[in-house]
């Protein structure tokens, strides 16, 4: 839920400065052999960001490989022809620094953060383990019990991630974003080294990586840097365009009924099938990212307003898009109800609230209340420029430009009323939603 948090802020543009200064601080360019470089100069505290992004993530694996990209990524930190197993973290930590990093659908990203004058040794260091990574059967195996035991922690043992697992692999009829990130679990037990170099030597090249560094930095000397680093590195010229397997017209509405014992609070939720944000053509993603906040994003949100203090049917609602995906996404509704309330019955209370929400002129006051926390929210972020490498990178990873990022802001402002309820009206069609129930086993769904 953490993760899922921290996305929608992103998608929100909570994490930008004003667009005046980022505009002037932010400067990016291409390497010859085809890596993209954004560069963030914040000049504040001798401290730099160092972010390498992958254009692939775990919809990009290979058909019976789920999990492969979240595999690869702990893998990386193993030894290279001149870095044994572990010395990058020890090296970086050594330095006062910190290094990690994490994989979703769309792009694997790697990053540490560091004084300024430690970046040439974090290039160094990232570029020799984009090309010369070597893998041992035996590191195979000790890092395939430790994803196999991440998935037994967050997901085997949480009922809540079962459900969410299920209910989003009937969301995507073939389309890969059904497939969790971490992996199946009848796949994960089956990774070995020829899989994990598949991945590896077909998409870890320059001319498929975003670098992004953030700091006390000059647009000149991190490209200096990196034309020394990266700019060295052969691309990988079979790289093509990304290829995933396409989704079918969605015509049916779709049901889940997960049960466990474990299940201390049922609810009901549905998602629809939602465009993303794409370049050049942000504003139907914004208007749905409003709808969001109006609909669900709070205390005074319509469905709270409407479930949990008129009719008192529910105890908490919310509602999530993030746009930012480099396919279709979703556009989440939930309802926990309150004690004595079914969860058909709260099914009923959403819908009617939600079709209420249609019926009606969009609040002027709540849509400008909202508008201006956003605008504040950017303000405040200015102090995070590692956030902002994250904003950057995980952006152009999911199809966008950084004329995309820097406008976004300004297209949420300006955002009518209209065009909310045009993208409600557009998304909110069953016969592209997946309705789930979570609850006790001995609960009744009737």
């Amino acid at each position: 839920m953490r993760a899922l948090f921290l996305s929608f802020v992103a998608s929100l543009g909570l994490a930008l400065p004003a667009q005046a200064d980022i505009k002037d601080a932010v400067t990016s360019f291409t390497l010859e052999n085809g890596m993209d470089v954004v560069v963030i100069q914040d000049t504040r505290a001798p401290v730099v960001t160092h972010m390498v992004w992958y254009r692939a993530g775990s919809a990009d694996e290979f058909p019976g490989t789920s999990g492969v990209a979240h595999f690869l990524e702990h893998l990386l930190f193993k030894g290279t022809d001149t870095l044994a197993p572990g010395e990058l973290s020890a090296t970086v930590a050594r330095n006062g620094g910190r290094d990690n990093a994490f994989t979703s659908y769309d792009y694997t990203a790697y990053f540490q953060r560091v004084a300024a004058d430690r970046l040439e040794l974090m290039m160094q260091m990232e570029s020799d383990r984009m090309v010369n990574i070597r893998l041992s059967d035996e590191d195979i195996l000790t890092e395939r019990e430790v994803i196999i035991e991440e998935r037994n922690q967050r997901t085997e043992n949480n009922p809540g991630a079962l459900f969410r697992e299920q209910k989003n692999a009937a969301q995507y009829l073939n389309h890969r974003y059904g497939i969790p990130v971490i992996g199946w679990r009848h796949e994960m037990v089956t990774l070995d080294l020829d899989a994990a170099l598949e991945y590896y030597e077909r998409f870890y090249a320059p001319n498929n990586a975003i670098l992004v560094v953030a700091g006390d930095v000059t647009p000149e000397s991190v490209k200096a840097l990196a034309e020394q680093y990266y700019g060295v590195l052969e691309p990988n010229p079979e790289l093509t365009e990304r290829a995933r397997p396409i989704e079918p017209p969605q015509t049916a509405e779709r049901r889940v009924i997960f049960r466990d014992a474990r299940v201390a609070q049922p609810y009901v939720s549905r998602s629809y099938l939602a465009p993303e944000r794409d370049a050049g053509a942000q504003r139907e993603a914004a208007a749905l990212t409003l709808l969001a906040e109006l609909l669900g994003g709070g205390t005074t949100s319509y469905l709270t307003e409407r479930l949990q203090f008129d009719t008192q049917k529910a105890v908490y609602t919310g509602a999530f898009y993030d746009g930012e995906s480099f396919d279709d996404t979703s556009f989440t509704v939930i309802v926990v109800p309150a004690d004595g309330v079914s969860l058909p019955e709260a099914e009923a209370a959403m819908d009617e609230a939600m079709q209420s929400f249609l019926s009606k002129p969009i609040d002027m006051e709540a849509l400008a209340r909202i508008k201006m926390q956003i605008r504040a929210a950017q303000i405040y972020a200015r102090d995070d420029v590692g956030n902002l490498a994250n904003v950057y990178g995980s952006a152009l990873t999911s199809g966008l430009t950084v004329a995309d990022v820097q406008e976004w802001p300004d297209i949420l402002q300006s955002i009518t009323p209209d065009e909310i309820i045009a993208a409600a009206k557009s998304v909110f069609n069953l016969d592209r939603s997946v309705t789930g129930y979570l609850m006790k086993e001995k609960e009744d769904a009737s």
